[in-house]
C-alpha cells in the first residue's frame, strides 16, 4: 500500500507533471517507487529505490546501493539483497553499465550479466536494452533521472540514466529507437516511467545548459527552462518526457519527486555532494 501522497513536492512543477503515477511502496521495511502503468501491464519486475530499508551506516544510511561510493561492500550486498527481494527480482543477474552521461545505448545479452556486484563493467553507456527474461537492468542515480521502459506486447525492457548531457542528446528518445530497431517495438505500445530526479525547484544551472537543451530541442526547449536572476532553472523531467512524445511514446508516468528537496528519502548530488550513496532503478523482464 503506498505509505505517503504523490501529491508534487516542489513549487516549480511546470510541464514535468505529466501522468504522475509513480506510487511509493514499502515491502519488508524496503520502500521503492513503482510506475502504474507497468504493474497495469503485468510481466515485469520494477522499481527505484528510495534511502529506506537498507544497513548502510553512517553518511550512507541506510539503502546506498552504489558500488562505487565508498560503502561498505558487505552493506551493499546486503542492500541489493533486500531491494531486489522486495522488487521479486533475482540479485544475482545484474547488468549495468559504467554511465558517462552519453546518449549510447547498448543492448544487454546473457554475457553482460555480472558474475560478481563489484565486477568493473567493460563498457560505457547510459542505455541499456534486452529481450532475455530474468536479467535485471539497472541504471544509477542521485539526481539525474532513471527512466525505465517497457515493451508488453515484444516482450522488450530497457533503462536509462538521463542527466541534462543525457537530455540534450536525447538518450530516452534513442532507446526507444534502438528498441524498435532490435526488437520491433512499436512506440505506441511503450510504457515508459521517470523516477525521482532533481525538479526545476533546485537545477539552478549557468547557460550552458538551456543552450545545450535549446541546440538539441530548438522552440520545444523553452517550456521547460526559467530564467531567474543570472541563473535558469531547468525541467529535466519535463525535458525528457517530451523527448519521449517525441518517440511516440504515450504512455509515460512521471514521479513528481524533487531528490535534492528530499535528503532524508533520496540521495542528492546536489545537496550532498560526494558524501552520500546512490539510488538504483531497475527492470526485469
Amino acid at each position: 500500500a503506498p505509505v505517503r501522497s504523490t501529491t508534487p513536492i516542489c513549487s516549480d512543477k511546470r510541464a514535468s507533471e505529466g501522468n504522475m503515477k509513480i506510487i511509493d511502496r514499502t515491502r519488508n521495511g524496503v520502500t521503492f517507487l513503482s510506475a502504474d502503468g507497468f504493474e497495469a501491464a503485468g510481466g515485469v519486475a520494477h522499481g527505484v529505490s528510495t534511502r529506506l530499508g537498507g544497513v548502510s551506516t553512517g553518511i550512507y544510511e541506510s539503502m546506498d546501493l552504489g558500488t562505487t561510493r565508498g560503502d561498505e561492500p558487505g552493506h551493499v550486498r546486503e542492500n541489493y539483497r533486500r531491494f531486489f527481494a522486495a522488487i521479486g527480482a533475482d540479485a544475482d543477474s545484474i547488468a549495468m553499465s559504467n554511465q558517462i552521461h552519453s546518449d549510447l545505448v547498448r543492448p544487454v545479452t546473457c554475457a553482460d550479466v555480472k558474475r560478481d556486484l563489484y565486477d568493473v563493467e567493460p563498457y560505457e553507456v547510459d542505455g541499456l536494452v534486452t529481450d532475455i527474461p530474468g536479467v535485471s537492468l539497472v541504471v544509477f542515480g542521485a539526481d539525474c533521472l532513471p527512466v525505465l521502459f517497457y515493451d508488453p506486447v515484444r516482450r522488450v525492457a530497457a533503462a536509462a540514466h538521463a542527466g541534462w548531457r543525457g537530455a540534450a542528446g536525447g538518450i530516452v528518445y534513442k532507446t526507444v529507437r534502438r528498441m524498435q530497431e532490435l526488437f520491433g517495438t512499436d512506440p505506441g505500445d511503450l510504457r515508459a516511467a521517470i523516477g525521482a530526479a532533481i525538479g526545476p525547484c533546485c537545477f539552478e544551472t549557468d547557460a550552458d545548459v538551456p543552450q545545450a537543451l535549446e541546440a538539441a530541442l530548438g522552440a520545444e526547449a523553452e517550456p521547460y527552462i526559467t530564467r531567474r536572476g543570472p541563473k535558469w532553472h531547468v525541467d529535466l523531467k519535463g525535458v525528457n518526457a517530451r523527448w519521449l512524445e517525441k518517440a511516440g511514446v504515450r504512455q509515460i508516468d512521471v514521479s513528481p519527486d524533487c531528490t535534492a528537496c528530499h535528503p532524508e528519502l533520496y540521495w542528492s548530488h546536489r545537496r550532498m555532494g560526494q558524501a552520500r550513496g546512490a539510488q538504483i532503478a531497475m527492470i526485469c523482464l
